[in-house]
């Protein structure tokens, strides 16, 4: 029944907001690299907006510049780009820095002086106040309401009628401090044993107590905004219509209601996404969960331009950005369906918020992996073929030809999940062995083995040295002279590959060549056999 109820809601929803333009926004702060979540975060708005005709904007919200990190606006424009999330407005369009679009600009600390008016409003109407309390102050009574058994004090309904502020000021004395330039900031006045209920797209009804929120930090005293004020006056400014975020920020849509109530805007619709989790145990997912279990949480590699701290990414890890994109998909959400392997424009005709799940998504990196192979396997024979010939360049400064290139994948598809195991899989192919595997040598290189060979290669001059006449020729010696696979086969593999693990021997034999093979069956006998 409730899901029933959901999708209803939803339907009406949609109905009711026919009219009005479906414009998201994903707006993440330079503070570091772009975590894998807040990539998923961006697809999701990125998959809304394209499914229902609507723009996707990328917003940078640097309100706490003691936080911002060098390089990574760019990083965030560069991953994004990388993932095919192209914005239609705002930051990165085109993977430029630049503004783009009717409402620039699209970096909070460009638009400071547009925030004042909008706390002067609030101030105007009483909902919100000067408070003058310092930092040294306010760390002293959090210690001291630590001490007496309150380790959350907050600053709110009850305890702001004895601090320093316009409620418990002389008005003149308010305007003295101000005068003299105290330093201050301009909190939220907030509601006393009110609840504030608003409807959440993946969570359904939310309410909460007002006496459970503080008066959080609208304004600061140098004119920067904190995000609470920041977020809610550009999501109006620039019209969104849904706000998409993550799970992290469910505790602050209370007062983001309640600001858009008093300034007397159209609310827009809210949908808080679940938490990335670690694979083992509980919490969310982070870089140091990456580190100790060896994967990444960053789509590309990351280095501090000031502190010199890197990171490693998805894509130099030989992901396809397809393939990271699919995988993120499915992390809170599904299509109802079988189908696993996605476009982002399936994707884009798939998705649906109201298909977001709720509970934490937790991360499977061998999962990561499946989705990747699948994605290698699609590929387009041409468009693979260019990419292992490239990566043997790059590899083994050897240029190989397209139908060697072709053979080779032929070969090695089915054993690979990332372009650079087709083409690490096999440094056979562009050198002979300079060591044959011990236990193999031990086991089964015989004082007859270089005699086999021997014979093999002479019935194998009759051929055309093509896989199947290859192979045909050897299960006829195995025939006529009465000797079991095992006798053979992985002697042949030795003396041609230098290990017994591989696909079919013979279509490498195709594929390096008559002389090539000849020449390594000789070198193996050679080393091999007893004096």
């Amino acid at each position: 029944m409730g899901v029933s109820r959901r999708r209803i809601f939803a339907y009406l929803k949609n109905f009711i907001m026919s009219d009005r333009r479906v414009r998201v926004r994903f707006a993440p702060s330079p503070t570091g690299p772009l975590h894998m979540g807040g990539v998923r975060t961006a697809l999701y708005n990125y998959l809304f907006a394209k499914k229902l005709g609507g723009d996707f904007l990328l917003r940078i919200e640097d309100t706490d510049q003691a936080r911002f990190v060098p390089g990574a606006e760019q990083y965030i424009v560069d991953a994004l780009a990388w993932c095919g999330i192209s914005p239609d407005e705002g930051i990165g369009v085109g993977g430029r820095l630049a503004d783009h679009g009717p409402h620039a600009p699209y970096r909070q600390s460009d638009r400071k002086p547009i925030y004042r008016q909008y706390a002067d409003q609030l101030l105007a109407a009483g909902h919100a106040y000067f408070a003058f309390d310092t930092p040294e102050e306010l760390e002293a009574i959090r210690e001291r309401a630590k001490s007496a058994g309150n380790p959350n004090w907050q600053y709110n309904s009850i305890t702001r009628t004895s601090m320093k502020n316009g409620l418990t000021l002389p008005e003149d004395e308010v305007s003295r401090l101000l005068a003299s330039g105290h330093p201050y900031v301009i909190r939220v006045k907030m509601p006393r044993n009110e609840e504030v209920k608003f409807e959440d797209r993946i969570r359904s009804w939310v309410s909460v107590n007002t006496l459970n929120l503080d008066d959080k930090v609208l304004l600061k005293g140098d004119g920067m905004p904190t995000y609470h004020l920041a977020n809610v006056v550009d999501d109006h400014l620039m019209e969104i219509s849904h706000v998409i975020r993550g799970e992290e920020w469910l505790p602050s849509a209370p007062l983001h209601v309640l600001l858009y109530r008093f300034f007397g805007w159209e609310q827009p619709e809210f949908a808080h996404l679940p938490l990335l989790l670690r694979p083992d145990g509980n919490g969310k997912l982070s870089k140091r969960d990456g580190d100790r279990l060896g994967f990444p949480v960053f789509p590309l590699n990351w280095v501090n331009e000031e502190t010199h701290e890197t990171a490693s990414g998805y894509r130099e890890r030989g992901f396809y950005p397809s393939g990271f994109v699919n995988m993120l998909a499915f992390l809170g959400w599904n299509p109802g369906t079988n189908q696993e392997i996605f476009t982002l424009d399936e994707l884009v005709e798939a998705f649906s918020i109201d298909k977001v799940h709720r509970a934490g998504a937790r991360f499977d990196f061998e999962k990561a992996t499946w989705f990747n192979q699948q994605h290698l396997r699609q590929r387009s024979p041409e468009v693979l073929v260019e990419e292992y010939r490239a990566g043997v360049q790059a590899e083994y400064g050897i240029a190989v030809s397209e139908d060697f290139a072709a053979k080779a994948i032929a070969l090695f598809l089915d054993r690979a999940e990332f372009v650079s195991d087709l083409v690490g899989a096999a440094p056979y192919l562009f050198a002979r062995p300079d060591a044959y595997e011990p236990q193999t040598v031990a086991k089964k290189w015989t004082s007859e083995s270089g005699s086999h060979l021997g014979q093999l290669v002479a019935l194998w001059e009759a051929t055309d040295y093509r896989e199947e006449s290859l192979e045909a020729a050897f299960k006829a010696f195995l025939a006529d002279s009465g000797l079991g696979f095992g006798a053979v086969g992985p002697v042949l593999r030795l003396a041609i590959a230098g290990t017994t693990q591989g696909p079919s021997i013979f279509g490498v034999m195709e594929l390096i060549g008559r002389l090539e093979c000849e020449a390594r069956v000789a070198q193996a006998v050679a080393q091999l056999s007893p004096a």
